[in-house]
C-alpha cells in the first residue's frame, strides 16, 4: 500500500470517523471478485478502481494489452503488468466494450516509433496496491512511479509521484479497446475506431474525442484532460505519424507523449473530465465538479458519498461477513451508470442530443437479463429515489426507441440476451407503489414491447403457436419460458390498473411455457412449427441450441410466475421434489459446459442467472428447511472476502445482490411482484433504514453458524402465515423476527 503523508492523514481520518459513526467503506474490498480461481473459471469480472455511485467515470488499472473476454472489466488479479489507466469499465459483465482514454506514467522520453508500438506495460506488486471506494493506488515498478486515482461521477483525478531527478512523460492513448471471443485468437479488433482527434488547447490542457464502434454500435466519447503543470514539449501521432509542431491531429489511432521539467516538482496531477455529447460537455463537467487542485478533497468526497450510500443497511455481523455483505452493495451501486452531463444533456437511443430536468441525470447500462432478478428490486426497496430515475429513463428508451431496452449500453441498445426484463423491473416498481413514476407511460411502454416485434421477440410467431418454434426463432426453449414471465409481469399490472382484457390477453401468454413442457423427459424441450419434438434432445449438454447459457436443467425451473402450475405438470408435490431434489444432487455432464456456467450443485449454476431463485423453489413445495439448507450452502461455498470471492461474473451487481437479499432472510423469487420469499438470516440483527425515515429491523436473536433451520417468524409480535413478505409490508418499517431451531 502507497502511504504519502497526506494520504495516510485521511486513512487516520476515515478510521476515527468510523470510531463515532457507521463507517462500512472500511469494510468494502474492490479487489473482490477480480480473480480468477485455480481452475480458471469466472470470479466476478469486477474492477479495483475509483468510482462514484452510478459514476460515469470509472477509473482503473489495465492489466492487458488489450482487454479480452475474461476478464470483461479489464483487471486481472493474477496479472503482474499494468498497460494503462483508462476512465470507462463494465463491471462483472459477460462482454467487454468501453475502456476510453488511457493515461500512463513514464520515466524516459518516448520516440515516436516507441509511440506507435504503444506497449509501455509496467509490473506492479499487490502488496504495493490499495483500493476503496473512490480511492485506488500503486507503485509502477520499472518508473518508480506511485499513482493514486480518484473520482467524481464525470471525471477522473489521477495524481503521480516521480522520482525525483526522474524523466517525467504521460503517454495518453485514444487507441486502447478490446479483443473479444475468435476476433482475439485471430489477431483481430472487437472495435473499431470510426474517427478521432487531439487537440492541444495549451501548454497544460489537451481536449479529444473518439467516435467508436464495438459492443455498443456507435460510440461518442470527448475528453477535456488538465495537467497541474504545462508541458515542456508534446509529441502527437496518428498511426504512426507525428503531427510536427501542429497542436492538433485528426485520425483513428491516436496518441500523444506529453513531458513536463522534472525541475518543476515531483508531484503530478490530471483531471480528466468526459462526456457522450460533445466537448463542451467535458469542459461543462470539468468545471462544474473538479474545480480545485486538492486531491485529498476529491478522495475525502468519494468517502462521503460512499459512506452515506452503504449506510442504507445496517448489519451485525463479523469483519469477514461485513466485507462480503458491504463489498456486494458497493458493487450493486456502482451502476447503472450516469450518461448525462451536469448540464443535463444525453444522447439518445437515436443519436439526438436531449436535455433532463434541471438536477437529474439520464443513466445507461441497464444488464437487465441480469439484475432484473435481485438488483432491480434491491434498490426499489433501499434507493426507492434511484430506483424511480431508472425507471424513467427505461421509459425514456422506450419513447425514442420503440419498445424498453434489452441490454442497454451507452444510451444504446446492443439487443444483448433475451426477452425484454425492464417489463419485471417496470412492474416490480409499479405494484411496489414506487413514488415518482409515471404509472400509464410505464404500463404503455409495457404493453407497447410485448406487443411490438423485434430481435428475438416475434410477436406474431408467440401469439400464432403459443410457443416459440425453434425452426423460426433460435434458444427456442429459453426465449418462450423468458418470455412467458415478462407477460406474467403485464398482466399483473393490467389487473392492478383494471384493464381486463389486457390481463386475460397477458394471462393466457404467460402459461405459453406449458406448451414446451414433454411429460415424458420431464424437461421443456423444443418443438418446430408443425408441433413435433425435435430430435437429439440432451437436457445435459449446453450445446442445444434451443437453450442460452444453460441446459435443460438450469431452464428447467424458470417458471417463477407460476410456482404451483409448474409443481402440477409433474403431477404434483411428489414429483416435483423428486425432480428438484435430483437437480441439486446430479452431477452428470454432457460435452463442454457453458463458459458463464460455475458455481455448481449438482446442476444448479449458482454462476449465472438462470438458476439464482431456484433453491428457493422448495418453498412452494412444502419443505422450506431445504430451501434453508441450500441458501446457506451457496453462501458458504460461493462467496468469501477474496479476490476470488465470487463463484462467476457478479453481471452489474446480480451476484452480489442475491447475497444481500439472502443474507437478510428473503429473496425476490418472482422478480416482478413486489413480494419476497423467506430464507434463513446470516445475522442476529439487519436494519434496512428506509424512506421517510423508517427501519425495518430483520432479528434472529438465537442464530448460530449452526442454526440455519427456521422455527417460527414473527412480523411485528404476530405469527407470519406462509413464507411471503410483501414490498408495502417491509416499507411500513417494523420488526421481522426468525426464531432458529
Amino acid at each position: 500500500m502507497i502511504f504519502r503523508a497526506h494520504s495516510l492523514a485521511i486513512i487516520l481520518a476515515l478510521v476515527a470517523t468510523a470510531a463515532s459513526a457507521d463507517d462500512y467503506t472500511l469494510f468494502v474490498n474492490p479487489l473482490i471478485g477480480t480473480q480468477t480461481d485455480a481452475t480458471g473459471a469466472l470470479s466476478g469480472s469486477t474492477f479495483p478502481g475509483a468510482t462514484m455511485p452510478q459514476g460515469m467515470v470509472q477509473l482503473s488499472p489495465e492489466t492487458e494489452n488489450m482487454v479480452t473476454w475474461d476478464p470483461c472489466s479489464g483487471y486481472d488479479y493474477n496479472k503482474d503488468k499494468i498497460y494503462g489507466f483508462t476512465h470507462t469499465h463494465l463491471s462483472g459483465t459477460g462482454c467487454t466494450d468501453l475502456i476510453d482514454v488511457s493515461l500512463m506514467p513514464l520515466t524516459m522520453a518516448v520516440t515516436p516509433a516507441q509511440l506507435q508500438k504503444a506497449d509501455f506495460g509496467q509490473t506492479f506488486s499487490h502488496e504495493k496496491e490499495s483500493a476503496r471506494p473512490g480511492y485506488y493506488s500503486v507503485l509502477l515498478q520499472e518508473s518508480g512511479v506511485e499513482v493514486e486515482l480518484s473520482a467524481t461521477t464525470r471525471t477522473g483525478i489521477h495524481r503521480y509521484h516521480f522520482p525525483q531527478g526522474k524523466a517525467q512523460t504521460v503517454v495518453l492513448d485514444l487507441d486502447r479497446g478490446t479483443y473479444r471471443g475468435e476476433a482475439y485468437y485471430s489477431g483481430r479488433r472487437a472495435y473499431d475506431i470510426i474517427q478521432g482527434q487531439l487537440r492541444l488547447v495549451n501548454d497544460h490542457t489537451i481536449e479529444g474525442y473518439r467516435v467508436i464502434t464495438g459492443w455498443a454500435k456507435l460510440r461518442k466519447v470527448y475528453f477535456r484532460a488538465e495537467f497541474s503543470r504545462r508541458f515542456s514539449n508534446h509529441l502527437l501521432m496518428d498511426n504512426g505519424r507525428s503531427a510536427g509542431k501542429s497542436d492538433v491531429v485528426n485520425g483513428r489511432t491516436l496518441r500523444a507523449a506529453l513531458t513536463f521539467d522534472p525541475a518543476e516538482g515531483e508531484e503530478l496531477m490530471i483531471k480528466v473530465a468526459i462526456s457522450p455529447v460533445d466537448i463542451d460537455g467535458a469542459r461543462g463537467n470539468m468545471e462544474t465538479e473538479a474545480k480545485s487542485w486538492r486531491f485529498d478533497d476529491y478522495v475525502r468526497g468519494a468517502h462521503d458519498v460512499w459512506a452515506r450510500e452503504l449506510q442504507r443497511i445496517e448489519i451485525e455481523g463479523t469483519d469477514e461477513q461485513k466485507t462480503i455483505f458491504y463489498t456486494g452493495l458497493y458493487h450493486v451501486m456502482m451502476q447503472p451508470n450516469t450518461m448525462s452531463d451536469v448540464d443535463g444533456r444525453y444522447m439518445d437511443t437515436n443519436f439526438e442530443i436531449r436535455k433532463m430536468p434541471a438536477g437529474q441525470a439520464y443513466h445507461s447500462t441497464f444488464s437487465l437479463w441480469d439484475t432484473f432478478r435481485a438488483a432491480h428490486p434491491l434498490y426499489t426497496l433501499i434507493a426507492p429515489d434511484i430506483a424511480a430515475q431508472f425507471v424513467r429513463d427505461m421509459i425514456l428508451h422506450h419513447k425514442s426507441y420503440g419498445y424498453l431496452p434489452i441490454w442497454d449500453l451507452w444510451g444504446q441498445d446492443n439487443y444483448c440476451m433475451i426477452g425484454n426484463h425492464a417489463i419485471p423491473v417496470l412492474s416490480d416498481a409499479i405494484l411496489a407503489e414506487l413514488p415518482g413514476i409515471d404509472v400509464e407511460m410505464a404500463y404503455q411502454a409495457m404493453v407497447e414491447s410485448s406487443t411490438r416485434s423485434h430481435p428475438n421477440s416475434p410477436f406474431e410467431v408467440w401469439e400464432q403457436y403459443g410457443y416459440y418454434p425453434q425452426n423460426l426463432q433460435g434458444t427456442s426453449v429459453s426465449i418462450t419460458l423468458e418470455q412467458a414471465f415478462d407477460d406474467a409481469c403485464v398482466a399483473a399490472v393490467a389487473k392492478k390498473l383494471g384493464r381486463q382484457e389486457d390481463y386475460e390477453r397477458f394471462h393466457r401468454r404467460s402459461l405459453f411455457y406449458r406448451n414446451l413442457f414433454d411429460a415424458e423427459t420431464g424437461f421443456f424441450r423444443p418443438k418446430d412449427d408443425q408441433g413435433r419434438w425435435l430430435d437429439d434432445f440432451d437436457p445435459l449438454s449446453y450445446e442445444q441450441p434451443c437453450f442460452i447459457e444453460g441446459n435443460a436443467w438450469q431452464y428447467m425451473w424458470f417458471v417463477p410466475h407460476d410456482p404451483q402450475g409448474l409443481i402440477n405438470l409433474f403431477g404434483g408435490t411428489k414429483g416435483f421434489l423428486k425432480k428438484l431434489d435430483e437437480n441439486f444432487t446430479l452431477t452428470a455432464t454432457s460435452g463442454e459446459r457453458n463458459g458463464n456456467a460455475s458455481g455448481f450443485i449438482g446442476q444448479y449454476a449458482h454462476g449465472n442467472e438462470p438458476s439464482h431463485h431456484t433453491v428457493y423453489f422448495y418453498n412452494f413445495a412444502g419443505k422450506p428447511e431445504r430451501t434453508q439448507e441450500l441458501v446457506n450452502q451457496v453462501r458458504n461455498s460461493f462467496y468469501n472476502a477474496t479476490p476470488c470471492g465470487y463463484a462467476g461474473n457478479d453481471d452489474c451487481g446480480q451476484m452480489s445482490a442475491w447475497y444481500i437479499f439472502s443474507a437478510l432472510g428473503f429473496y425476490p423469487f418472482h422478480a416482478g411482484n413486489a413480494t419476497y420469499t423467506l430464507g434463513t438470516p446470516l445475522y442476529r440483527r439487519a436494519v434496512l433504514h428506509l424512506a421517510g425515515g423508517r427501519d425495518f429491523e430483520i432479528l434472529a436473536p438465537n442464530k448460530t453458524d449452526a442454526r440455519i433451520h427456521v422455527k417460527n417468524i414473527h412480523l411485528n409480535g404476530k405469527p407470519l402465515r406462509g413464507l411471503q413478505l410483501t414490498h408495502h409490508e417491509i416499507m411500513a418499517g417494523g420488526k421481522l423476527e426468525f426464531i432458529m431451531k
